[in-house]
Parts: structure tokens; sequence; C-alpha cells
């Protein structure tokens, strides 16, 4: 645990002091007045936190930043299929975690009887305030709304539901009548506002909760991260297997969310929401990086400062306060500015970027949120610790291997994974700078071996470890799946251009990687593109047995929704086994497919004008019809063989988009007229393969391939390594 003082100089370093707030501060939190009430002292092991840090972590869990306008908005943006008003409903609460993977509120119970407007919303428990007396009502639902009965999901009057929307309102329509819910002028009672929390809150690895759909405050962590949380219920109500959108939704590994799917860049990239772990360790090895234009305008950003990386890609790199203040921008505070940079869901028009010089002086939620910033550090300095196996219930009875085999683990782990995966590491040799080409390569040699080993056989090894380097490490080195390091939403000129550093922007190309045909497995070479693309940030491996499966989209290994240390445990099991032994992989069964027969249907008014021009110029779209509709897909396609097209669009490619829309149309009814299954309409399909792949912005289909390092110890070694790293 870092002291005071320590934490301190941690959010000083973050640009982030929490003392001597400015006058203007404190007039935005006469706004939204930030809440020390402790409800959520239970939370987190008990951890004892200064009010400051309450505040944080209020601000975690509750802070919407005004997000709730947004997600509103999407829910008559969202195709008919989307609204957290239908997700919170009350009479779901018996089974929300075996739904939606989702934590139920403590404290809140299923209601048993509609409300005024025909909805059925948690009720407190008990009567009177839920979040205590000493904050007033009013300040606090002001800022942080009610609660909907679901960790991180919070509930707003609805200021346009007035008399006019009253009258309109029928909760039988609303509940039944799809021409009634997908209207677009439809208002309804109330807006559903969504927290950090949603996506960072699940079960305490240490002291799991008996029955997860009716967990105690002391069964919840704050920051391990929502690991079986599904993206397919929670945002796709109404959606069926025959629409491909609920197909893509539905190919998410439980625990991931693509976090680009709004500020689309037309690839679907599923990334796990991991634990957060040692901040303190993982800012103390942060490497300075160059800021310049847009980056300055964020509080305490300086043009060279040593820059967390956050994003799997690591393109997150104006330091820990600028990767929190844009979580939530991308979830929806601001959205009145936001939306005008890039097109809602399907993409095709070029990004541009939203100024955070902006947001500051148009926002003023965006400035209540950067004013909790330093609360939010505070939090996090002083709770986020590690969940070691030992401290879990019945945890012993996973540790039985004696101190020879663990120690043999331990040195194994300093030649075979501590160059990458330790935040302690020996000092290079004179003239070596660190993370260098010369760095790497003396961490191939038997003295940087032994060295390490020496300080992974320390006793105070795991005490403060980040147990990674937090480093950017080439796709073409680690192996593993490439579409998360091609995102391109924070290159320059894009939508987090703002977020994203000179230095990553200057990334040199990777060159050359080879993936593999979606329908064959064949090789195939791909250039990697630049522009700070190409890279994928080295994962902690802080309680790495309670957060299996693995990889960036939780791909490698079984998932298990069980959120006991047995469950745990049978999933870490397998996931290690496979990371070891890649022969026990899945391979090519891992590419994300459709499960059933399914139609791609966008909106005429979703795509973009030059788009919708040149299809309705070649008859595609008729001038009464009011969807593009592409299907029927086969069951068993390759999702990202259609989900990765690039819709970017210029004079030059759109007749070559029209031109693959038709041909894709004519196969895919060919298809079905036919009756074509498995090869025969794996065959049809073949002839349009290289058209698809010349407009993909990620062939890479396979996803539990890479990262080979340790794969050819021997057994012993390995399962040497595995005791180990149960330990961690």
């Amino acid at each position: 645990m870092l002291s005071a003082r320590r934490r301190a100089a941690c959010v000083v370093a973050l640009g982030l002091a929490l003392a001597g707030a400015s006058a203007q501060a404190e007039r935005r939190r006469a706004d939204f007045p930030p809440a020390a009430v402790d409800y959520f002292r239970g939370m987190d092991g008990g951890v004892a936190l200064a009010k400051p840090e309450i505040r944080g972590r209020n601000t975690w869990l509750m802070w919407t930043a005004g997000n709730q306008a947004f997600w509103d908005y999407l829910a008559g943006h969202g195709f008919g299929t989307f609204d957290l008003i239908k997700m919170i409903d009350s009479r779901a609460r018996p089974h929300r975690f075996a739904t939606f993977g989702v934590m139920n509120e403590p404290g809140f119970l299923a209601a048993t009887a509609p409300d005024q407007y025909g909805l059925w919303i948690d009720r407190p428990a008990a009567a009177g305030t839920p979040y205590g007396e000493s904050f007033p009502q009013a300040d606090f639902v002001r800022a942080y709304g009610r609660s909907t009965g679901i960790v991180g999901l919070r509930l707003f009057a609805n200021p346009k539901f007035d008399a006019a929307a009253r009258r309109r309102w029928d909760p039988v329509r609303y509940r039944d009548d799809p021409a009634y819910y997908g209207d677009l002028n439809l208002v309804r009672p109330y807006t559903v506002g969504m927290a950090c929390g949603f996506c960072h809150v699940g079960p305490n690895p240490i002291a799991p909760p008996p029955d997860p759909e009716n967990p105690g405050w002391e069964n919840l962590s704050s920051y391990i991260g929502s690991q079986y949380w599904h993206a397919a219920p929670i945002f796709s109500f109404a959606a069926r297997p025959d629409s491909f959108f609920y197909q893509v939704l539905a190919a998410m590994p439980p625990g991931t969310v693509d976090t680009s799917a709004l500020a689309s860049d037309n690839l679907n990239n599923p990334r796990n929401m991991n634990a957060i772990y040692n901040v303190g360790a993982r800012l103390a090895i942060a490497q300075p990086e160059t800021l310049a234009g847009g980056n300055l305008a964020m509080p305490g950003a300086r043009a060279s400062m040593p820059v967390p990386h956050v994003l799997k890609d690591g393109a997150d790199s104006i330091g820990f306060a600028g990767a929190l203040a844009r979580v939530y921008l991308s979830i929806g505070a601001f959205h009145e500015e936001w939306l005008k940079h890039f097109n809602l869901l399907v993409g095709g028009t070029p990004q541009t970027p939203i100024s955070i010089a902006v947001a500051k002086t148009r926002s003023p939620y965006f400035r209540a949120t950067l004013d909790r910033l330093p609360d939010v550090a505070a939090f996090f300095l002083a709770a986020a610790r590690p969940h070691p196996l030992a401290a879990a219930p019945d945890g012993a009875r996973y540790l039985t291997e004696d101190d020879a085999i663990v120690t043999q683990g331990k040195r194994v782990f300093a030649k075979t994974c501590a160059g990458c995966h330790s935040s302690k590491l020996p000092p290079p040799p004179e003239g070596v700078a660190l993370f260098s080409p010369a760095w790497d390569q003396w961490t191939r040699t038997q003295d940087f071996a032994d060295r390490m080993t020496a300080i992974v056989l320390a006793p105070d090894f795991l005490e403060g470890n980040y147990l990674s380097t937090d480093r950017r490490i080439p796709i073409s080195r680690v192996g593993t799946n490439a579409c998360a390091s091609l995102a391109t939403n924070a290159l320059r000129g894009h939508i987090w251009d703002n977020f994203s550093s000179e230095t990553y922007k200057d990334l040199p190309v990777v060159g050359s990687i080879e993936v593999n045909h979606p329908l064959t497995g064949v090789p195939i070479p791909y250039p990697m593109p630049g522009g700070g693309r190409g890279y994928m940030r080295v994962p902690s491996l802080v309680s790495i047995w309670a957060s299996a499966p693995y990889f960036h989209d939780n791909s490698l290994g079984r998932y298990i929704h069980d959120p006991s240390v047995a469950g745990r445990m049978e999933a870490f099991e397998d996931a290690i086994t496979k990371l070891l032994w890649p022969e026990k992989r899945l391979g090519m069964g891992s590419v994300y497919r459709t499960t059933a027969e399914s139609w791609l249907v966008l909106d005429r008014a979703d795509l973009p004008p030059l788009l919708v021009a040149a299809l309705r110029a070649e008859g595609v779209l008729g001038a009464n019809d009011r969807a593009l509709r592409i299907g029927p897909i086969p069951q068993g396609t390759p999702i990202n063989l259609l989900a990765n097209t690039d819709l970017e669009l210029s004079a030059a490619n759109a007749p070559r988009l029209v031109k693959l829309a038709l041909d894709l149309n004519a196969a895919l009814r060919d298809i079905k007229a036919r009756g074509l299954a498995g090869a025969a309409a794996t065959a049809r399909l073949q002839d349009l393969i290289p058209d698809l792949l010349a407009v993909s912005k990620c062939p890479d289909f396979i996803a539990d391939r890479g990262h080979l390092f340790g794969t050819r110890l021997s057994d012993d070694d390995k399962h040497a390594l595995i005791a180990f790293l149960k330990r961690l």
C-alpha cells in the first residue's frame, strides 16, 4: 500500500494536484457537487479511504458526466434495438448476472409493481435515502441521478418529458410495439446514464458472492473489470439472430466490448475490461512522450511528460488524466459536439478530431469531470490492490506445489517472462538506454537472466510490482491478432487525435505480418500500415489467476460463467495451458462466425450521402428504399470478413464499394436460392474473398493466435512457471 506522501507525489506527477482547487473549480463543484458519502465502503476489501478518495470512488461508480442524454439519443438512433430503460427492467433482477453479466446493486430489490409511468424500476430495500442523509438529496440527484438497481447505471428524470410527451406515453406499446419504441420522436420518462463502474465493477475474486445475483458490497470490486458482462443482450434487446448486427455483438467474448463501435472506425475490435492494479507502480515506469497541439489543452499536460498506456494499443498517450477524460467522452459526455466528428455506428465519413479546448470551453460536464479526476486518481492509488489467490476462500487448495517447484518457476519467469512482465528490472549496462534495441538485445543474455533472477527471488519482488513494463510491442513480434493494433481512432486527424501523443503518431511501421485466409486458413502476407498502428502494450500479470480467458479479447481459453474461486481456477488452468501449449488452441475454430443466417440492414439515413448516391445510381437502392439490405449471409460466415470493411468514402473508391455490394448480394442470394451449405456455400463465396480482403481494415481472423513466448520450455519448466504465476 502506498503512503500518503507517495500517493500525493503520484497525483502531482499526473498533473492533478489534490490541494488548492481553483475558484472556478469550486464554483463548478457547486453546480455538480461531488459526494463524499462513503456509501460503497464495503467494496474493495473494506479499504479505509480519505474523503478525496471516497469522492473518487463515487465518481467512478456514479458520475455519468451528462451522458444520459447521449444514451437517450442512441435509443432512437440505434436501429430499433438498443434502449437502456428496457435493459434495467426490474423483472430481470433475479437473472441479471446470468443474462447480462452485470452486477445487481446491493440494498435494492425487484419492484413489486410498475411505477407511475408503467415501468418496472428496482426499489431500495429499506426506507429512507439509500445514500445517507449527509448529502442533500436534490444536489445528489442532480449530480448522480438515482440507482437503477444495477451498479454503474444511473436513472434521471427526462427534462423533455413534458405534458405532451406524458399524454403520448403508452407503457404497453413501449413494451411490445417496435413502431412505437423505435420512433425517433418518442420521449421516454427517464434517461439512463452510464458511469465507468458499469464496465469495471465485478465480483471480488477473494470475496466472491455466494449468489452472483444477490451480492453484498463486500463481494464486489470496483476495479477488477466487468469480466462476465455480455454485449449482445445489453446492447441489442430487440435484435434477433437473423440480424448481422446481433451476430457481431454475440460473437464478442464475455467480458469484452468494442470501444470503437460508436465512433466507428469500421473495425470489429472487442477488448477485455481488464483490472486496474498497482497504479503507483504503473506510473513509476511511465516513459516520456512528446505532446503537441491539441494535447496541451489537457490540464497538467507538458510538451514532454511520462505517459502510462491505457488502451490495448497504447493510443491513450497524454497521461492518466487524459485517458480518463477521453473515456467519459467516448461513452457520451458532450455528445452534442462529439457526434459532429464521425458517423455514429456506421462510419464511412472521414473523422475529425474532437478538441479538448472546445470541450473545456463549452461543456460544463466535461469541466466538472476534469475537476473530479484528482479524486479518481487518489482513489486508485489507495485502493487498487492485487487479489492474491492465497487470500481467496479455499485458495490454498490450489497452491500445493512445494517450494522447490515454485523457486524453479521463479527462475523460469526471470529468464523467459520478466523482461516484459516486471516493473522491477535490473539497471542496464552503461550506454544502454532502457527499452532501446540495445536493451532488448541485452535482455536475451545470460547477464540479464542472472540479474533478473536475483530480483525475482527477492522476498519483496511482488510488492508494488505492476508486472508489466507498459511498453508498446510490435505486433510483428508478439504475433497476436492484429486488429486491436490496427485501430484508427487515435491517428492524426481522427476523433481521438487530441488524446494521442506525437510519439504515438510517429511510431515506426512494424513491417509485414502473416495472416490467414478466412475460409481455408492459408497464410497470406499483410503489410502493416503506420501512423501509430501495429503495436500492443504489455498487459499486467497481477492476479493473473483471476483474469482468464486471456489475450486482449478474451479469446484464449474457455469462458466459464462462474465467479467463484473454483470457476476462476478452472478458467485459469484451461487458458494458461493453451498459452504454453499452443497446439491445444482452437486456431481456425477461434474465427468469429455467424451462428445463423442473417441480414445486414443499414438505414439509408445512416449511410454516407456519397455512398447513397452511388448505390442509387447503380440501382441497388430504389428511390423509396429506406434501407440497404445485404444477405442472406450464410451461417458460419466469418463475421470480420464483412464487419471490417473500410467504408470511408471518396469519389474514387465509392464505385468499388458499390460493385462489391452488388457482387456480394448476388452471391449470397444465389447461395440461398440453390440451397447451398457448408463447402458448397464456401466455394461460392471463394471468388469474392480477394475483393473483400482488398477493402478490409484488418484481414486477420484467427483470434487465439500468437504470444509463443515460453512455448518451447520443457513441460517441467512450464508446470513450474504455472505454479509461480498462480501466486502473482
